[in-house]
């Protein structure tokens, strides 16, 4: 079984990440079936049997891995051709120096970078710039970048249709109060305040208005929502970039295997 590494905030990161992609792999391969890819591809961390691994976490899990596996990380410089790494960016090539080093071991043959821009841009260009020094490096390995403009739960509104009249009038309610339809333009939603007045600009507080903070309803929005119109809405969030990502490096994998 081949295995994905999934890299992280949080748990309810990697459930969106993966269940999407998930999704596209079984629409756009033809022959493929949720049954069948369940026994293709393993979505892991970095450490044997765990689901995936946290940005927060990275530094530590090297440090197991020197201790107990003897791995043995490349000098890091801190600057490269194109001048010095941005925001991740040297976070990012630890990650994936260790990936090359589980592959003496383990079948990986990808690594999913997930990432809450929050406001920070510079975290995507750093994490591309790691991602375009091992591009071309042996043994083969897809690297997917996923940031989510400003932060996870712009996707999730991205994905939003209301599914009864209450969820209609909350949302009418939410845009009246912004003057914008959070659905339709989610990445206008910027503060990371839980006070007023600036509360409703928050996404964690516009998407918990309207699901109920329920995440099966939170599921519905990336599992149920075409994934045209998820790719329509979300241009201005990475929701669209992602799902490009997934297309473009993923689907060969499992095509070719």
């Amino acid at each position: 079984m081949i295995e994905f590494v999934v890299i992280v905030e949080s748990s309810a990161d990697a459930r969106t990440a993966t269940k999407l992609a998930d999704r596209i792999l079984v629409e756009k391969i033809e022959w493929l079936e949720h049954e069948t890819l369940q026994h293709l591809v393993q979505w892991s961390g970095l450490e044997a049997g765990t689901e995936n691994s946290c940005w927060k976490n990275i530094n530590q899990i090297i440090d197991n891995f020197q201790q107990s596996l003897g791995f043995r990380p490349p000098r890091y410089l801190g600057h490269r051709k194109d001048g010095a790494l941005k925001a991740d960016g040297a976070a990012a090539i630890k990650i994936l120096n260790l990936v090359r080093f589980i592959q003496k071991t383990r079948q990986i043959e990808a690594v999913l970078l997930i990432r809450d821009l929050d406001n920070q841009p510079e975290r995507r260009q750093g994490i591309e710039q790691a991602r375009s020094e091992h591009i071309d490096r042996q043994p083969k390995l897809a690297i997917i970048i996923g940031t989510a403009d400003r932060m996870r739960e712009a996707w999730v509104l991205n994905g939003f249709i209301p599914s009864n009249q209450e969820e209609k009038q909350i949302l009418q309610e939410i845009t009246t109060e912004l003057t914008f339809n959070p659905c339709e333009e989610s990445h206008r939603l910027r503060s990371n305040s839980w006070e007023e007045p600036d509360r409703i600009r928050n996404p964690k507080v516009v998407v918990e208005k309207l699901t109920g903070g329920k995440m099966e309803r939170e599921q519905q929005c990336w599992e149920d929502t075409s994934l045209e119109l998820l790719r329509k809405k979300g241009v201005h969030t990475g929701l669209t970039a992602y799902i490009n990502e997934i297309e473009e490096r993923l689907i060969p994998i499992i095509s070719y295997d």
